[in-house]
């Protein structure tokens, strides 16, 4: 069972989906984080809901739309506003179901920004579980999704769209946002008890060993997956990244 719903907080409107077996029964909530210009309707978060929901019935995975990405009204992105998204889906999950139980699930450009979100704010969850995160996210643009004539452009002032499924507009101020916010220097280790980063060895767009560096300097449990890329797209692969995850929340 899923049902659409917006969170209307702050002059933003967040369009978010749910996944539940019983609405009027959660008691804990995993709060999903797609990756840069993916969506809420990503197969990753269906997965695990369905896996979860087998064994924790009383459990929800709520995942949302970024600012300007999916079905966002946005045009222009900015880490303040992916912030606020992140926060206000954390107190919404709270209040509405009267639970401190949240879990959080993120992958690449949501595992930097739930990490910048933990960094700033403390932690608020009882594990925090993260495929592929860009830990390195100026990095990962500029070297990996980014062309070098959109470098060019933006350098002088011009936005460009990049991305995979819908088209992110960014700018040279979102650039330099990135830069001036490099969560990899920033110590973790006070929260790596609580925290699993699941790899792919054959990761395209972040690259294996700088994260399995960032892992091991703060003492993240780091658990690499033979032959995976970036979007886990082998569905066998994908299925032992969910099996991890999962087992991380709740064995």
């Amino acid at each position: 069972m899923y049902k659409y719903f917006n969170i209307n907080s702050g002059g933003h409107s967040i369009r978010c989906k749910m996944y539940c077996a019983d609405a009027k029964n959660i008691d804990s909530v995993i709060v999903f984080g797609h990756g840069f210009s993916g969506h809420k309707e990503t197969k990753a978060a269906e997965k695990l809901a369905a896996r979860i929901q087998k064994r924790h019935a009383g459990t929800a995975v709520i995942t949302f739309d970024w600012p300007c990405h999916g079905e966002d009204a946005g045009s222009k992105i900015r880490l303040i506003d992916c912030g606020e998204y992140l926060s206000s889906v954390i107190e919404y999950s709270r209040k509405e179901f009267g639970t401190d139980r949240l879990y959080a699930c993120a992958t690449s450009f949501g595992g930097y920004l739930f990490l910048k979100y933990i960094a700033e704010n403390g932690d608020p969850f009882v594990m925090t579980a993260l495929r592929c995160p860009a830990v390195n996210m100026y990095d990962t643009l500029t070297n990996s999704i980014v062309s070098d004539d959109d470098m060019k452009k933006l350098s002088k002032g011009k936005p460009v769209s990049v991305g995979f499924d819908r088209k992110v507009k960014i700018t040279r101020e979102f650039m330099t946002e990135l830069k001036e916010n490099d969560i990899s220097v920033i110590d973790y280790s006070g929260y790596a008890d609580k925290m699993i980063i699941i790899h792919g060895t054959k990761d395209e767009i972040v690259p294996f060993d700088f994260v399995q560096k960032f892992s091991e300097k703060n003492g993240i449990e780091f658990v690499p997956v033979e032959a995976a890329d970036h979007r886990f797209s082998d569905p066998h692969k994908m299925d032992k990244a969910i099996e991890i995850i999962s087992g991380s929340f709740f064995d």
